[in-house]
This record gives C-alpha cells, structure tokens and sequence, in this order.
C-alpha cells in the first residue's frame, strides 16, 4: 500500500464536493487523485474547480484506473449496492456514504462482496469518528450519570421546497429515515452497545414529494427497558441534538451530528443539579474520518466500526420503514 492512500470519486454530490473532498485533501493520509461523472464535461469542471488531477467521464473508467486505491460513493442511495460492489471487484476500497444500502439484504450483499474480493467498506456516518464520543462513552461508563433510563435524538431541516432533490425520488431510497434518522439510529446503538428489540414510528409521507416520509417520531425499545425516542425530518426547523438521561443526571449534546465553525462540539453534564460544560476543540469530522480509515488500510488493522454493523443498522432502519408504512410496533428478532 502507498504512503498516502489514493480516493477516486463518483460522482459530484454536494456532500462530495463541499465537506468530503475538502476532508480528504486536508487529511494527513489520503490525496484525491481522480474523480468521475456521468459527463466528461462536469467532471472536468470540477476536477478544475475543485484541483483534482484526473476526471472521468463514467464511473467504470475510474474504476479501471490503476492507481486508484479507495472509491468514495456519494451517489443516491439506490446505487450504492450497485457501484461498492463494483468498486470492490475491482480491488478498490471503499467509503459509502450512509445510509450503506436500501435494506439489511443489500448490505448483507455488499459486505460478503467486499470480503471475497479482500477490500475494506466504511460507511460514512463521519459522526462517530469526533473524538467528543469516546469522552461521552467515559462518562457513561464510570457512572456519573447513574444507570441510563432513556435518550432522545434529533436531526430535522426544512428543504421541502427543493422537490427535485435527490431524498424526494421513493425508488431512490428518499425520505428522512434514511437520509437523517440513520443518524440518532446508530447513535443509540453506538452508545448503548445493543440492539433495540421493537420498534414504533408515526411518520407523515408527503404526496408533495412523492410520499417519502418527511417527518417522523420513533421510539425503539432497547434491552433493560431502556426507550430511546427519536424525529427526523426534512420538513421542519433545523435541529441536530442529543440527550441521554441517567438517574443522577444527563448529558446533552446540542449539535450532535454536524459541528462546523457555526456549531460548535460542547456538550453538557449535569448531575444532581450541577452542570458543567465539556469543551470541544474545533475538528473536522470527516478528515478525521478519512484519516481513521486510511491508517486501518495503510496498517493493515481492523476497522473501529466493522461493516456487520452498517448491517445490523439496516436492520433497524428496515423496521422502522415497516413500522412507519403499515403504523404498528414491529419486533426485531
């Protein structure tokens, strides 16, 4: 493996072009040497614009670049079974952006691909990677807030009246379970170290755009009855929060799944009354997260967050689709 590893990009999604690319030519491992669009022209415009060596004008012809290491995939969910699977035949790494697939099925697919073909797969929840999270898994765990009883996440914004955007197209794999829910989802399983048993979801679908779900309130029901709730939303005001409560006290994290030089990554302790602020330096999540990546491959270690887990997520999100769609309380075996 070389000294830096070498991303090529499919595709020019704003996640792409505005927080990933910046990431990964910011980072300490990785360069972006080739990046491909579905026109040779865009692609050659953004290669310019964005300083990238090489632009393709298929997807496929990155692929068959040599000295491409690691595809990153932000394309719409539905093509991201299609495009890991053939990034990983063709010996490329691969970081996909979240949701990993459509359902636990086509992940369980790109997982075994990856594995036969000897290549690593990340998903890009970039969240996970801020290192705020291991000092919350401290508190947690040396019981300062006593025994968790409960949580509550959200992640909601209003882009309604964009209804030519990609999270709006149902076979896409739209609405805002997949696009925000992911998050507060694998949060709860990250913090608590479990899965949850049930699931119940009210979600309103908009025929306005073609009846995604654009507002949801959840509830999963994890082992020591411990319920965590959760919204997610493209139709409603911006918040990305979240709160654990214990019975001596409780942690919140006000921006906690974007921080930018806007939203700053404090959060709070508060305990029998007292309340102290953990402070948090200003880091980017996603070099952080191309770099975490990079060293496992440049290393030849395991990755932090297996790629089973992206399945067990799937999981989760499945249920809550389920429950959603036909409003019933849906258990997980």
């Amino acid at each position: 493996m070389k000294q830096k590893l070498r991303f090529g990009v499919l595709g020019c999604a704003n996640i792409a072009i505005h927080s990933v690319i910046p990431a990964i030519k910011n980072s300490e491992t990785s360069v972006v040497l080739a990046i491909a669009s579905r026109g040779l022209e865009k692609a050659k415009s953004m290669a310019a614009e964005l300083d990238i060596e090489r632009a393709y004008g298929s997807y496929e012809e990155l692929l068959q670049d040599p000295e491409i290491d690691v595809v990153y995939i932000p394309l719409p969910n539905h093509l991201h079974k299609e495009w890991t699977i053939k990034a990983a035949k063709a010996g490329k790494h691969v970081l996909c952006e979240k949701p990993l697939a459509l359902n636990q099925e086509e992940a369980r697919e790109m997982v075994n691909a990856c594995k036969e073909a000897g290549v690593s797969l990340a998903e890009g929840f970039m969240y996970r990677y801020h290192p705020r999270y291991e000092r919350i898994k401290e508190i947690l765990n040396s019981g300062e807030i006593g025994t968790i009883r409960g949580m509550h996440g959200t992640f909601t914004f209003n882009n309604a009246a964009d209804k030519d955007n990609v999270r709006y197209r149902a076979e896409w794999g739209g609405g805002s379970i997949y696009d925000v829910g992911s998050y507060p989802i694998s949060a709860a399983r990250f913090l608590l170290e479990q899965e949850p048993e049930a699931v119940t979801v009210q979600a309103f679908f908009s025929p306005e755009h073609d009846q995604v779900d654009m507002m949801v309130s959840g509830l999963m029901e994890f082992p020591e009855n411990i319920g965590v709730t959760f919204m997610c939303g493209m139709w409603a005001h911006f918040q990305n929060t979240l709160q654990i409560v214990g019975t001596k006290g409780r942690i919140d994290i006000p921006n906690a799944f974007i921080v930018n030089s806007d939203l700053a990554g404090d959060f709070t302790v508060t305990v029998e009354g007292e309340t102290r602020t953990e402070p948090c330096k200003e880091l980017n999540q996603y070099t952080i997260q191309v770099d975490e990546f990079a060293q496992s491959l440049l290393g030849g270690t395991s990755l932090r967050f297996p790629s089973e887990d992206s399945i067990r997520n799937m999981k989760v999100i499945d249920a809550c689709l389920v429950s959603a769609k036909n409003k019933q309380r849906v258990v997980l075996t």
